[in-house]
This record gives C-alpha cells, structure tokens and sequence, in this order.
C-alpha cells in the first residue's frame, strides 16, 4: 500500500468526484504494469492505494515518484512531500501524516514573513511541498528543488493562478465557461486538488482572478512574474 502525499479535504458529491479523478490519473500512472489496485481515504484525508499484482513493486514505486508518500519512518537528511497546513510567524507547518515545521530561515524564499511568502508564490493551502526531514529537535527546511521551482515561477515569462478545492477538469471546465480558454496556455497538477491555471503573457493573472474567482468555491493566488 502507498499513501498519497496529497489529500482529499472536500465532502459529499465533491469528494466522489475527486476520488474518482483520482483512479482515472493512478490508471495513467500505471500505464501498461500488470497490477490491480483500489482506493481508500484515510481518516486524516490522505488517499491510499492498495496494489496487487506481478508488477506491484514497480507500480508502487511509480506512484511514489509521481506523488510522494506519507511514511512513518523518515531518515534524515532525505527529501519528503507534506501538504502546506497553515503558516504563522515561525514559518510553515507541513502535514507528511504529523505536522512537520519548516522554520522561517529554513524556507529560502526570500525576504519576508512567511505569510508574505506564501501569498508571493501563490502556495494556496494544501499544496504539495518537498522538505528536507530535519534531525531530531530542529526545524525542516524545502527541499531545493522545491525552491527552486517556485522561484522559476516568479522568472517566468507568464503568470500563474494557484486553485484548491478542485480538480484539474473542474478548473479547466470552470475556466472555459468564464470565456478565458484562449487567455491560458494549460492547467498544471500540483496535487489532486491543487491546479496552477498557467496564463499566455498577454493574460494580467489578477484580472482572470477576479473572473473565475466567484465560480470556483476556493482559495485563489496570483504568481506574477
């Protein structure tokens, strides 16, 4: 069995729908691996995936590469995804199935408090983040490669919209409804339930805020270059 450093934080229909998309993208995944697999939700919102078959050890490596895995047992000094729970002055504190705090000098963004952090490269709430497990009694700290890609965010040529509360089809559809399909580039997966809405450098991301905004009931952030 893999847990999903991803979760499921939505209820009733929503949550059907997201499980749902979330065994259409393992099938993707999986590919062509000769494996079966089902889908739980743990009380705590992680996914599991339980996977049987001649290429389960493959398979549950795949699914640990594309998503990240909640674990127990963590060695230091090693890379780990945790979803962003809430941040206050001291820095971030990540769910990897325990709260895991990433100090505020260990998150390597720049100048600023975290809360000024977080709304400058768009981390909505929930998000997939990579840390470094920290030893025993200190704070953890991103992973580089994490820091990395936020800060090719802020580089890039076009703006970014991060979504959560909703799938990559719900953003898409929501997106193509408000009249903007031809004003984004793609909608990029960050979790199951978190999309970053990629705008074409014509498009002021604020502005496709504010018109999606009322149809999408989630936390929005603008990642202006």
């Amino acid at each position: 069995m893999v847990v999903l450093a991803t979760k499921v934080y939505v209820s009733g229909d929503a949550r059907d729908r997201t499980l749902d998309s979330l065994d259409s993208l393992v099938a993707n995944d999986l590919g062509d691996l000769d494996v079966e697999w089902t889908i739980g939700l743990r009380d705590d919102g992680f996914p599991s995936v339980t996977v049987q078959g001649a290429d389960a050890t493959a398979a549950r490596n795949v699914l640990r590469e594309e998503w990240g895995a909640i674990t127990p047992h963590r060695d230091v000094g090693e890379t780990y995804v945790g979803t962003l729970e809430h941040w206050d002055e001291d820095g971030f504190v990540l769910d990897a199935g325990e709260p895991v705090r990433v100090g505020a000098n260990e998150l390597g963004l720049g100048s600023g408090s975290p809360s000024q952090i977080r709304t400058r490269f768009g981390l909505v709430q929930h998000m997939p983040l990579r840390f470094i497990e920290p030893e025993a009694g200190k704070p953890a700290a991103l992973a580089d490669a994490e820091r990395d890609r936020l800060y090719d965010w802020t580089r890039a040529e076009m703006g970014r919209v991060n979504v959560n509360s909703a799938t990559r089809a719900e953003v898409r559809a929501t997106v193509n409804r408000s009249g903007h399909a031809e004003d984004i580039v793609t909608v990029e997966r960050l979790g199951l339930l978190e999309q970053s809405i990629i705008c074409t450098p014509e498009t002021d991301p604020p502005g496709l805020l504010s018109d999606i905004g009322p149809h999408l009931p989630s936390e929005m952030l603008c990642v202006i270059p």
